[in-house]
């Protein structure tokens, strides 16, 4: 699971860094309007991706599932067919509303509105990348999309100052360098794939895999023509496996923002020092969510995963531990009065340890067909911890919000580890062995 996990976490840090972080660094010398130009068009970017976050999730598992067993052709085709769809569903939109968009976050939106037109637009290149880097991880590699994810990083580091300064495009060069650097590492990428592809099919049936059952019984599998490989039927079997991780991912970034509007009312020193803090946390926020996709791809692939929930357990209060050591150091590096942001990392011990077992809990139960379960877990730690946030703020200050983000994850946990036939619509024995007890209650098994 580690070594699964360990390339997935610095493909998700490069990442970060390469969207946000560098073309920030770039063109912080242009003025605040060139900053906050770029601030509003990561978020966007962040939320566009939530409505397709639904294809290379759903991708991995299925892929995982079939690799060595059925043919990829169907689902990888059907994976570029969804692309092809659902690119220009929100790419055009999001072009042709850009000015009114850039409105609702910045005063300065003429210049937010140019930088939309080239990052909105190249949306399509970006969602190209998940869906082949999600292939690659369904087939168990993890290690190759992080090699593009590296080279992505040194190419944008490469053309930020070449098309900002050099060619004086200014704000307009930060989204340019960024959509070129990620179509060179999508053609570096395609052809990998391609590779790997063609060695899946080219593999002996004597050295194919022997069938896993899947976790879920398929709707595709002895249908009718309409939904036969590569069909509608397989279509809607990608997004129905991975849209309960898109509704988590978009329900998060909805309730970010709440909080950060509710922070906002105890003045800009409490804002600062929570953005500080969620930006420093983030580095080992991705500790999580690298075990979810480990998690997520051995079991899809039908392999042990041993207890993903302790394993989260663990990485959370590492990380804890960690964030409360370098706290003081590290936030005096942003911020001329780090106490805001420090108090945070302290206050968000409480919240990382359920955090991170909900987190690799997560990667097992969308693979083996109860993704539902956890965006139900998800939605509900939320209906807790807003109205809590607002209640507890009232009496405890800013403290009241750090205590309902731990109450809100601890709720989420208990939700996703309710036993599983212990509801309504429980199916018992679908899934092999390996993924039956990996989201089970906290047995330590």
């Amino acid at each position: 699971m580690i070594r699964l996990a360990l390339p997935v976490y610095v493909e998700l840090v490069t990442a970060v860094v390469a969207v946000g972080l560098i073309d920030l660094l770039w063109v912080s010398g242009l003025g605040e309007a060139a900053i906050a130009a770029v601030t509003v068009a990561t978020t966007a970017e962040y939320l566009a991706y939530g409505l397709f976050l639904a294809v290379p999730t759903g991708l991995t598992v299925l892929v995982g599932r079939r690799d060595g067993r059925e043919p990829l052709g169907p689902v990888v085709r059907a994976g570029w067919k969804l692309w092809a769809v659902l690119s220009v569903a929100i790419t055009v939109p999001a072009v042709l509303l850009r000015e009114p968009l850039a409105a609702l976050f910045s005063a300065e939106w003429r210049l937010t509105a140019e930088f939309f037109l080239i990052s909105l637009g190249g949306l399509p290149v970006y969602f190209a990348q998940t869906v082949a880097d999600g292939v690659l991880k369904g087939r168990g590699d993890t290690r190759r999309p992080m090699r593009h994810a590296l080279v992505c990083n040194a190419l944008v580091v490469a053309l930020d100052p070449l098309f900002i300064h050099g060619l004086g495009l200014g704000v307009q060069g930060a989204a340019l360098a960024t959509v070129a650097a990620r179509a060179v590492t999508l053609a570096i990428t395609l052809v990998a794939l391609s590779r790997a592809l063609s060695q899946a099919l080219s593999r002996a049936p004597s050295q194919a895999l022997p069938r896993v059952p899947s976790p879920v019984p398929s709707r595709t599998a002895g249908a009718s023509p309409k939904a036969g490989p590569g069909g509608a039927g397989l279509a809607r079997e990608v997004v129905r496996t991975g849209l309960p991780m898109s509704g988590d991912f978009l329900a998060r970034s909805a309730v970010g923002l709440a909080l950060v509007d509710l922070v906002a009312g105890f003045g800009t020193a409490e804002l600062a020092g929570y953005g500080i803090g969620q930006k420093i946390m983030l580095a080992g926020v991705m500790v999580f969510y690298a075990l979810r996709q480990a998690a997520l791809i051995r079991t899809a692939r039908g392999e042990a995963t041993g207890s993903p929930l302790w394993l989260g357990l663990g990485a959370g209060a590492a990380v804890a531990a960690v964030l409360n050591a370098v706290a003081v150091p590290v936030t005096a590096l942003f911020a001329a009065d780090p106490a805001p942001a420090v108090g945070f990392l302290r206050w968000m011990a409480l919240y990382l340890v359920p955090f991170g077992g909900l987190i690799a809990v997560g990667g097992v139960l969308q693979a083996s067909g109860r993704g539902g379960r956890l965006l139900a877990a998800t939605l509900a730690g939320f209906a807790v911890q807003l109205p809590l946030a607002y209640a507890l703020s009232g009496w405890l200050g800013v403290t009241g919000v750090w205590l309902s983000m731990a109450a809100g994850a601890c709720v989420s946990l208990a939700g996703a580890l309710v036993p599983r036939g212990s509801g309504p619509g429980s199916a018992r024995g679908r899934a092999p062995r390996s993924t039956r007890t990996a989201a089970g209650p906290p047995s330590g098994r």
